[in-house]
């Protein structure tokens, strides 16, 4: 999710005038995987009950994403590839199903935050087609970093790293849900930021959150109960890493945007893969 396309939803989201009264689980699974994915879904409904249903599913869009990661991944393990082709084939999936859009957020937060400029002024830099010197810093240090923990881990086994990056997928949209609770605003009035800032719950994010990190443990422990703890720490310090970059933003911003929810769904992934590749 990023503010690329600031005044419109990827294209699958394209839709009629929402209806009123409480979205569905259709409604809302249709609305995660058409705003945060590029799988041909189309999103009927674009108002806040759908918003909301919609980023409590982020962590499924997330698993479907993380699952194809994997697949790919453990398909060029198979093939004879080396750890590091697998790595890179693992990255680039989540990377191809969302346009880049997510890695484009993080390249114009970083260019937004180290503007050191009024709020107006970061946000129109982030608005900018083109990427700044620290945005391409980010981006290069955060791609390679990621390549490397996921490279480090396909060594270990497949099993380890397709785990990996199946949790680090999930984690990171679980990111996006627990940024669009209650009481965090909107930096701007329009975007796709904007129609989703403070739609969830917050007890409903905070259950999000939890359910996460135990089928997150749930997985790890196919290597142990030691695996099922170092998962699930993995969870909680990528959302703690998040949460540290969103109330940064909500600071520098006055809120979100789109960009931002980029750049959180970014760094909760690499977060999770440097505490899982550390184990």
């Amino acid at each position: 999710m990023t503010d690329a396309p600031e005044s419109a939803a990827p294209a699958s989201a394209a839709a009629p005038p929402p209806p009123g009264g409480r979205a569905g689980a259709g409604d809302a699974l249709r609305f995660a995987f058409g705003t945060l994915t590029v799988l041909p879904v189309r999103v009927r409904r674009w108002d806040r009950a759908a918003a909301r249903g919609g980023m409590l599913c982020a962590p499924l869009a997330g698993l479907v994403v993380g699952v194809g990661a994997a697949a790919v991944g453990t398909a060029l393990l198979a093939l004879g590839g080396s750890p590091l082709l697998a790595a890179t084939g693992s990255a680039a999936v989540p990377a191809a199903l969302t346009r880049g859009l997510h890695l484009d957020g993080l390249a114009d937060t970083a260019d937004g935050l180290g503007s050191a400029r009024p709020p107006e002024d970061a946000l129109r830099i982030m608005k900018q087609s083109d990427i700044g010197p620290f945005g391409v810093i980010t981006l290069l240090f955060a791609l390679v970093a990621q390549v490397a923990a996921v490279s480090g881990l396909y060594a270990g086994g497949w099993a380890r790293g397709a785990v990996a990056v199946v949790v680090s997928a999930t984690v990171a949209r679980c990111a996006l849900t627990l940024a669009c609770r209650r009481g965090v605003p909107a930096a701007r009035p329009e975007g796709l930021g904007a129609a989703v800032a403070g739609a969830v719950p917050r007890g409903a994010a905070a259950g999000c959150a939890a359910l996460v990190c135990a089928a997150a443990a749930a997985l790890g422990a196919t290597g142990g109960p030691s695996g099922a703890v170092h998962t699930a720490v993995a969870v909680v310090v990528a959302v703690a890493v998040a949460e540290g970059l969103l109330r940064h933003c909500r600071r520098r911003f006055g809120g979100v945007t789109g960009d931002v929810f980029g750049a959180l769904a970014e760094t909760a992934a690499l977060t999770a893969l440097v505490v899982l590749a550390l184990g």
